[in-house]
């Protein structure tokens, strides 16, 4: 493998309403190596079925975990979607591997006990070391006024989370729909989100929940940066060549 997971985490309150179709994105995300986690977040007092249905047809789709969740029990769900994902996002890895090994036929089920565990403490040891790259995606369509303030409260629960790993975690955060864009960027990669209560603060919540359309521009996001880690890479081997290193 690479080295690095990378998940998109979408926290949305609704069905998007505007745009492509969030779930063909989703797959396209995964095919890409991009997993997409989704939190659905409710109220206490309003039910929206179809919106919590899309939740998890958009998960299913790329790969990932879905939750329902409500709002003030927001926290702990995030840390425990973003973990499961990279779990099962190893585990599909180490099961890859196992075929070649083993044959065509062969999944990690079909070990023995004991060989299973062996190779679960190889997914958890990988899970703890290999680089994490998380962009969170919000929904600030205007029925998430009332929950932003929990969303950040989670987010920054997950931060600390993450980072007390062993390997690197770095977090973007864009919002939905952006002014003139679908996505709008709050904050560049980083490894902590410390710095989100200014951004916070400066989130205004209004208009459609084009899912789709953000999801695609998440994932350029991730296209451009591998690109520029490429170009970045060429760049290091002509000059260790033009030098001798």
């Amino acid at each position: 493998m690479n080295g690095t997971l990378r998940q998109i985490l979408l926290m949305t309150d609704g069905h998007s309403n505007y745009g492509e179709d969030p779930v063909a994105i989703a797959r396209l995300a995964q095919e890409y190596d991009v997993t997409v986690n989704v939190i659905g977040i409710t109220d206490e007092n309003r039910e929206n079925e179809k919106g919590l249905q899309e939740v998890e047809a958009i998960a299913l789709a790329g790969g990932g975990v879905s939750e329902i969740v409500f709002a003030r029990q927001l926290a702990k769900t995030v840390q425990m979607v973003t973990r499961k994902a990279m779990t099962q996002t190893l585990h599909g890895v180490v099961n890859q591997e196992l075929k070649q090994i083993l044959g065509q036929n062969d999944e990690m089920e079909d070990l023995p006990p004991e060989k299973r565990g062996q190779v679960m403490e190889v997914v958890d040891d990988l899970g703890e070391k290999v680089l994490l790259e998380v962009l969170v995606l919000i929904d600030t369509s205007a029925s998430m006024t009332n929950k932003l303030p929990m969303v950040q409260e989670a987010l920054l629960d997950l931060s600390i989370s993450l980072n007390s790993r062993s390997g690197d975690t770095k977090f973007s955060l864009y919002s939905f729909p952006g002014k003139r864009k679908p996505i709008e960027r709050l904050l560049d990669w980083t490894p902590k989100l410390q710095s989100l209560t200014a951004t916070f603060t400066k989130l205004s919540t209004a208009g459609m929940t084009p899912t789709g359309p953000a999801l695609q521009a998440a994932l350029q996001v991730f296209e451009e940066r591998r690109g520029k880690r490429r170009l970045e890479d060429d760049e290091n081997e002509q000059r260790q060549g033009r030098f001798g290193f």
